[in-house]
């Protein structure tokens, strides 16, 4: 063993033997601002005071994360995956009076071919996450996509009037395959992407089945126009068919052949520390349970399912809102579907980009609630009024809050319940999604067939207050970004205590360092810097960052609160802005 080695293995030894130190020292204790850089922020509001299970954790050194370009192909691919589910998810739905036409039936059971997707998703979603657990998120897309691809061929010869049974059960194989997606977002995000860049990779991701649901707005109603003569109907649903099953097969052909499980290298701390966990250690009934007694994500699982579950409602009873108030625009009752969904992209994706920007997840999806409950009550009330251009607009806005929700729903849920799988999370998230929404989709189906409207809207309008209220109490316990922060902050510390005994760090950690792009990443390169150069004000140069970085925000944070020592609590709840 060379020299660089057995300085590489003394300063690996030197991180694990760091611990947090309690950063409330007082009199003449306080001699070195050394001691400020343990004070960790433990979420994002005065919500935090306890500590969570994972601040007691074990502390790991500071790992080697890379990023890894083809991250980007892996989002692309499972986007176009689940845009081609989402498209055939509604291509009944939105011509749903051209349907109950050509195949002789009722509402009720176009809709089923709706909410078929809700109720397959409710009984598979627990064997598919323990399947995501221990088999990975590559055989679960593959899978998925399989699915996805025999379901479309078999709705390639059910365009007949006599084979409403055959499309209902290509329909159902279709659905299996949703159960094969709504959860893999956070995952996929967490597993190829940075921490600051985690939750718009999430919302790339919830992207591309908002895309596909665009798409099911809008091309349904432009490839089967409303014709009286049967035959022609039947060509036309044939050519939707075949579009949606070649479109399927490419997409599986991809998946195939390019896909992957995880990088080489991890691309976060977080990662690093969840891949050196022992398989031992893990249960699956255990993640399970602690997620049922973790009370913030129990809160967050039933707030999500209103809003997702009125969503749900919406976008399949949209044809019969337009419908009653505006006949014969089956087009722009797709037109107003696709608005409701380009809004909620751009919704989703300035949320993403805004939580990576301030990780301030409760605020946001509590703000972004309220929001879509004033959006749907502008809708509810501006439907009748007999212009479609305001329509456009309110269901624009509607959709902006509403649909922007979906990745605020699955990154707060991540951080809520960290170290535990993400998709597991995900998956009970999606749950509560899919019965809410058979709920809501079967009640305001019937309340507009006695009442209109109107009163199946505001029925939902009570509900999103609910889950409101419900968003208000969720207690915000940031773990991922904790698990993230302990471990610079406990490096921070050891370097700076190091470099006092004139111990460097070896050259690979600070290759490994300057991989990541985190701003407590470059410091640390900044500080070895400093350090090699041996000027003699090395120490002022160390010192200068500790007080920039810690002491001056507790300073700042006692005197904002009218406190007048440096208590636990006070260095705890100090906004970090590394």
């Amino acid at each position: 063993m060379n020299s660089q080695d057995e300085l590489s293995h003394e300063w690996a030894d030197s991180l694990d033997k760091a611990r947090v130190n309690d950063c409330t020292p007082t009199g003449k204790e306080r001699n070195s601002l050394r001691e400020y850089a343990h004070c960790l922020p433990l979420g994002d509001g005065d919500d935090t005071l306890e500590p969570s299970a994972i601040d007691t954790a074990r502390l790991f050194p500071l790992m080697e994360t890379r990023l890894y370009k083809r991250r980007w192909v892996m989002l692309f691919i499972f986007s176009a995956y689940s845009m081609s589910n989402a498209f055939m998810w509604l291509q009944y739905g939105i011509i749903s009076n051209i349907f109950v036409r050509f195949y002789s039936i009722g509402t009720l059971a176009i809709d089923w071919l709706s909410m078929i997707y809700f109720l397959t998703y409710i009984p598979l979603i627990l064997p598919v996450m323990w399947l995501l657990d221990n088999r990975g998120i590559r055989d679960v897309v593959v899978v998925g996509s399989a699915y996805n691809c025999i379901g479309a061929w078999i709705k390639t010869g059910s365009a007949d009037p006599s084979m409403f049974a055959l499309t209902f059960f290509g329909q159902f194989v279709c659905s299996v395959a949703t159960v094969y997606i709504l959860g893999i977002p956070s995952r996929l995000a967490s597993l190829w992407f940075g921490q600051q860049e985690v939750s718009t990779a999430c919302s790339i991701g919830v992207l591309g089945n908002q895309l596909g649901i665009a798409i099911g707005f809008l091309v349904p109603p432009i490839l089967v126009p409303n014709v009286d003569d049967m035959d022609e109907l039947a060509h036309h649903i044939s050519i939707m068919f075949y579009i949606s099953a070649g479109m399927a097969t490419a997409i599986l052909v991809l998946v195939v052949i390019v896909f992957q499980e995880k990088p080489e290298i991890p691309p976060s701390q977080a990662q690093a520390q969840a891949r050196n966990m022992q398989p031992d250690e893990y249960s699956y009934t255990a993640s399970i349970l602690s997620l049922l007694r973790n009370k913030p994500f129990m809160l967050l699982v039933v707030s999500y399912g209103l809003n997702v579950g009125c969503f749900y409602a919406i976008s399949t009873l949209l044809n019969r809102m337009i419908i009653e108030h505006y006949p014969g625009e089956e087009v722009n009752a797709g037109r107003i579907g696709l608005t409701i969904v380009i809004a909620g992209m751009a919704g989703s994706l300035i949320c993403g980009i805004w939580l990576d920007k301030t990780k301030t997840y409760k605020q946001t999806t509590l703000a972004v609630y309220i929001l879509s409950l004033t959006g749907m009550l502008a809708y509810t009330f501006t439907l009748n009024l007999g212009h479609l251009w305001v329509v456009f607009v309110t269901a624009g806005v509607l959709g902006f809050f509403m649909t922007g929700y979906l990745p605020l729903g699955f990154e707060y849920a991540v951080e809520l319940t960290y170290p535990e799988s993400e998709g597991t999370s995900s998956g009970l998230l999606n749950c509560s999604a899919q019965i809410f929404g058979i709920i809501f989709t079967i009640a305001q189906g019937k309340i507009m067939d006695y009442w209109g409207t109107l009163a199946g809207n505001i029925f939902l309008c009570i509900f999103l207050l609910i889950g409101t209220v419900v968003t208000g109490f969720i207690k915000s316990d940031l773990r991922r970004q904790k698990a993230n922060q302990q471990v610079e902050v406990q490096t921070v510390s050891t370097i700076t205590a190091d470099l006092e005994r004139g111990i460097s760090p070896p050259e690979i950690l600070k290759e490994a360092r300057s991989s990541t792009r985190g701003p407590v990443h470059r410091r640390l390169v900044e500080v070895d810097s400093v350090q090699q150069q041996e000027t003699p004000d090395c120490w002022d140069s160390v010192m200068l960052f500790l007080s920039r970085s810690n002491f001056l925000l507790c300073f700042w944070k006692t005197l904002e609160s009218n406190e007048h020592s440096y208590d636990g609590k006070t260095c705890k709840n100090t906004v970090m802005y590394f």
